[in-house]
């Protein structure tokens, strides 16, 4: 059985996954208005992510007798100043999420939660990786943002992502 407070924590990093897909799908519909395609593609994929996320967390807490409390998930922003601006966003809002996770690892280690700290290690493993990828299309962006032929590349290249449920976790 997990505690009151990690239950807490989980449902509340639940909602933070539901509104980074909100997010995630408003920057896609950004570059989806400007015919990025592509990029907004990329952008679909992370908001159908970061639902996958929140679907694990629920289930997780569910199978550990936590009560699930849905939370309020704000309206994201909608309008942005321009694609560089929405990269450093997204890798912005990725470190937040990590710090998140970290913070429900941290409670779980001091209660001896071993289980949930067990299950938050793919998380931790995500996270990584998330922040990495981030980080590499903001630099990306800065390099072809005022060039139409590179944009159109990098668009492209984004074009290709495909989501693919994980079936590890």
């Amino acid at each position: 059985m997990v505690s009151e407070k990690i239950a807490k924590l989980i449902n509340e990093q639940i909602a933070h996954e539901q509104y980074a897909a909100q997010y995630y799908l408003s920057m896609s519909a950004w570059f989806s208005g400007k015919d990025l395609d592509g990029i907004a593609n990329y952008f679909r994929v992370q908001s159908k992510e970061e639902l996958m996320h929140a679907d694990k967390m629920f289930d997780y807490l569910n199978d550990v007798g936590g009560e699930i409390i849905i939370g309020q998930i704000p309206k994201p922003p909608h309008e942005f100043e321009n694609a560089t601006d929405i990269f450093e966003k997204a890798l912005a809002h990725e470190k937040i999420v990590t710090k998140s996770i970290f913070n429900i690892v941290k409670n779980a280690n001091e209660e001896g939660d071993f289980a949930t700290t067990s299950f938050l290690q793919w998380f931790i493993n995500e996270q990584v990786e998330e922040e990495a990828s981030a980080s590499q299309y903001v630099t990306k962006i800065k390099m072809v943002c005022d060039n139409p032929s590179a944009l159109y590349l990098f668009d492209q290249e984004l074009s290709q992502r495909v989501f693919t449920p994980d079936t590890t976790a």
